[in-house]
């Protein structure tokens, strides 16, 4: 009877190196991922905005969102517009859509001569449903924002100090 070779072969030996082709794939999908995010992160607008017990937006099939940062820069959207610029967009704006609604975002240190004059560029274009956007939260009669008006802490759960 033939059974056959009765031959030992050697065990394979384990991998000693890493395979870099995976890990450099990942880091370029990173590098790719983090260059298309660092400008989005980088153009978040930071208004100090006023605080309103009514602060909460109106529904709306559309509307345009125009700020004013403190620098007195015009935003119309993600664009930085100059005075004549904006105003030349608004004109065209409520020519194509009449009962869109401005949603003005100014920050607490812009002059209020500013936001009038803003308010009359938008109702000279046509644009006369006009909304303030303002964050949530608490004045009280002098405009503090952070105290009640019977001098009381605000109702925060932690002690924290009212933005300046």
């Amino acid at each position: 009877m033939k059974f056959g070779r009765l031959e030992r072969r050697e065990t394979p030996k384990p991998m000693g190196e890493i395979n870099m082709t995976p890990l450099i794939d990942v880091m370029l999908v990173l590098l790719v991922i983090f260059i298309i995010a660092a400008p989005l992160m980088g153009s978040a607008l930071k208004l100090d905005l006023p605080k309103s017990d009514a602060a909460s937006p109106a529904p709306g099939a559309s509307f345009i969102a125009l700020a004013v940062t403190p620098e007195g820069e015009y935003l119309l959207g993600e664009d930085k517009l100059d005075a004549k610029a904006l105003r030349e967009q608004l004109a065209q704006l409520s020519q194509r859509q009449p009962d869109a609604e401005l949603r003005l975002s100014a920050d607490q240190s812009v002059p209020y001569g500013k936001v009038a004059q803003l308010i009359g560029w938008a109702q000279k274009a046509g644009l006369n449903r006009i909304a303030f956007v303002a964050e949530a939260g608490e004045t009280d009669e002098t405009g503090k924002t952070g105290e009640k008006s019977d001098g009381s802490a605000p109702d925060r759960g932690a002690a924290t100090p009212p933005k300046r």
